[in-house]
Order: C-alpha cells, then sequence, then structure tokens
C-alpha cells in the first residue's frame, strides 16, 4: 500500500510538475495516530486514572500546588520546550526538505529555502514586529518564504532559551506579585494568550497570501478585486482594444491608469488595492507598478487561468464579486478556504477573549473572597422605615 501510496502524484505549480504526494500521506497518518494517543490519555485520566496525583510514584514529577511559583513556571517552561523544537523543526524541513513558495518561478513551486548568516539576521525580523499595524501591516505584511522561515528559526531558538530559564528559575517578586496565583487565574492568562494569536492568525490568513497561498487557500480580497480587471482586460486585449488610452464612464483609465505614487496600476474600481503584491501578476510589473509592454505582449497562460479562477472564487464568496465583496445571495456556494479559516479563528478567539474576561474577573473575586457578591450588610437601604 505504501508503495503504491508513494508513486501516486499530482499537478502543482504553474508548470504542472508532478509532486510526490506520499509527504501529505505521511503528515496525516502522524497527526491522525497522535490524536489517537491523547484521546486514550484523555479517557485514562477521566476515569480510570488517579484523582490525586500525590498518590501516584512519579509524583514528584507531576503534583503540585498552584501556590508554587517555582513549578507553575517550571510547567510553563515545559510548554515552551515543546513549542520551541516544533518552530526548529519548521525551520529544518524548509531548509533541507523544502516547502512550498506561491512566488516561485511559474506561478509556485516546491523549493529549498536558502539560510545564510545575512538571511538569519535578527535585525531584518524585529523591523516587521517594529512597523505600524494598519499602515505598514506589521507581522502580517510578511512577503517572502526566507523571512517567514528565519522567524521560525528565532521563534524556536528564544522559545527553548525560555524553556530553560522558566525550569530553572522562578519569578522575581516584583513579577509575581501582580498576577493571582490560582487554577482559574492560570485558565484565564492561557485563554488570553490563545485569544490573541487567534485574531493574529484571523487577519494573517486573510490578507497575507505568501504563508497562506492562494492556490490552496483562494484568493485575497484584493487579488479577487485584480483579478476582475485582469480577466476584462485579457479578454479585450484578445478583440483588439487598446487597453492603455480606454477610458471608463468617468474618464478615468478603463483597464489601466496611474496610481497615487504615479505607479501603472489596474483601473477601475480595483485602484483600492493599487498596492497589491501577488505572484501571479509580479511578472507584470517592476518596482514602478505594472508595464505596460509587458500586458501587451507577455501575458502567460497561465496567469490567465488563474486570474480566471480567482474572479469565480472570491474569498467573501460570489460568482460576480466586486472588490471580493459578494454581489449574489447565494455566494455561499462560492466560499473559499479562506473566509472559512478567517471567520473560525475570529469567532473563535472573540468567544476564548470573553472567556478571558469571565475567568479572570472570577479569578480575582475568588482571591478577595467574594465569589458571592459583595455584602450588603452595610448597605443604608437595609436600615430604612418602609415607604407605607
Amino acid at each position: 500500500m505504501l508503495a503504491h501510496l508513494g508513486t501516486l502524484g499530482f499537478s502543482i505549480g504553474g508548470g504542472g510538475e508532478i509532486r510526490s504526494i506520499y509527504s501529505y500521506f505521511l503528515t496525516s497518518a502522524g497527526h491522525l495516530i497522535r490524536s489517537a494517543l491523547l484521546s486514550v490519555g484523555g479517557i485514562y485520566h477521566a476515569i480510570f486514572g488517579p484523582s490525586l496525583l500525590e498518590e501516584t510514584t512519579a509524583a514528584h514529577i507531576f503534583s503540585f500546588v498552584y501556590q508554587d511559583r517555582f513549578r507553575i513556571t517550571a510547567i510553563l517552561g515545559a510548554h515552551l520546550g515543546t513549542i520551541g523544537p516544533g518552530a526548529l523543526l519548521f525551520w529544518l524541513d524548509g531548509v533541507y526538505l523544502g516547502v512550498y513558495d506561491t512566488s516561485a518561478s511559474g506561478g509556485g513551486d516546491c523549493r529549498l529555502i536558502a539560510h545564510t548568516r545575512e538571511l538569519l539576521n535578527p535585525y531584518t525580523l524585529l523591523r516587521y514586529l517594529g512597523r505600524a499595524p494598519f499602515s505598514q501591516g506589521w507581522i502580517i505584511s510578511i512577503n517572502n518564504m526566507e523571512d517567514l522561515h528565519a522567524g521560525h528559526y528565532w521563534v524556536g531558538t528564544t522559545a527553548c532559551i525560555g524553556a530553560v530559564l522558566h525550569i530553572v528559575t522562578k519569578p522575581e517578586l516584583f513579577i509575581g506579585r501582580p498576577f493571582t496565583w490560582s487554577a482559574e487565574a492560570y485558565l484565564s492568562y492561557s485563554l488570553s494568550a490563545i485569544a490573541k494569536c487567534g485574531f493574529i492568525a484571523a487577519i494573517y490568513s486573510w490578507y497575507n497570501n505568501t504563508a497562506y497561498p492562494s492556490e490552496f487557500y483562494g484568493p485575497t480580497g484584493p487579488e479577487a478585486s485584480q483579478a476582475q480587471r485582469f480577466t476584462f482586460l485579457v479578454r479585450d486585449q484578445h478583440l483588439g482594444l487598446l487597453v492603455a488610452p480606454a477610458q471608463g464612464p468617468t474618464a478615468l483609465g478603463k483597464y489601466l491608469m496611474r496610481s497615487p505614487t504615479g505607479s501603472i496600476i489596474f483601473g477601475g474600481e480595483t485602484m483600492r488595492f493599487w498596492s497589491i503584491q501577488a505572484n501571479w501578476l509580479e511578472p507584470l510589473g517592476t518596482s514602478f507598478g505594472l508595464e505596460y509592454h509587458k500586458i501587451e505582449s507577455d501575458i502567460q497562460t497561465w496567469q490567465e487561468r488563474r486570474g480566471a479562477e480567482y474572479i469565480t472564487h472570491p474569498p467573501l464568496g460570489s460568482l460576480n464579486s466586486v472588490g471580493g465583496v459578494a454581489t449574489e445571495i447565494n455566494g455561499i456556494n462560492y466560499s473559499s478556504p479562506r473566509s472559512w479559516l478567517t471567520s473560525s479563528h475570529w469567532s473563535l478567539a472573540y468567544f476564548i477573549l470573553v472567556g478571558h474576561w469571565w475567568h479572570g474577573a472570577r479569578a480575582r473575586a475568588s482571591a478577595l473572597s467574594s465569589e458571592g457578591g459583595l455584602s450588603r450588610i452595610y448597605e443604608p437601604v437595609l436600615y430604612m422605615r418602609p415607604i407605607d
């Protein structure tokens, strides 16, 4: 069976090169086996396991009290010790085995990630953290696989260092005093971190087409909008129309126009997304925008197919899309995986954030011994005469 699976393949990238799916089979099998083991462990601890870890022979490893700051931070270190090597394994996978890069030549391909001392420069990556979130995109603006993999390297390295520090040390007083050291407080802290990561993942999956290639997750909103104008341009250019001087009803360029910086962009409604970066559009332009001579004579068939696909599968789900916004009542039939991924992360992150607020408030109330509410014994209304 494994031999047959190893010979199977599928077409990937603009060149239609056949890639083996055996690695995908191994990934699926690994997740399936690990999830089964986790399920069995959950059933054991819920039904058959000891009610108190102190009664087991390995109690010195697993038992703790919530007020023991050394053991609690050691548990945090153990979790970091799991996350760090995972990030480093992903980095090694890209260096030695290769990953899919949507910006590779020919419309996307699997390739090895080159890593040098310059590419691992932490200053290059810290610049993403220093970017403004709304105007420059923060870490979501990353647009190449080298920086993406280098980020995993530094996250994995710092997580491993943090794991060792948290395991062998305990928090200083000025760090430990502001926190509530109880089970519900730890739950609240964990939920806040998960909610933050969920919101970041939602925005990342919606806007970033490097970490989330559009070939797999569907186009972004700007890509769907650009694909609409691009498809019409290709069609009318094949009919003999000169797309450069053509004007729309508002006297603006119907197919091509200039952006606020003077570069050539697609005209009409798509001018909202003039700064888009997409691998299927990059070959038609330079650092100064679209190149008219390339549009006139160098549009490849794979770009035409990509644009036609993206116009019919926009992220908000509509066959007749305007800027990626659904304009049909049955648009849900065309919802892309990017829409589902973003919506699920955002919705779950919001409810997890509410859970953080709830459990955080309960943790503080428990620390103040006021779970049943504040005492009313001194309220003035209790000592006033009845109205009648």
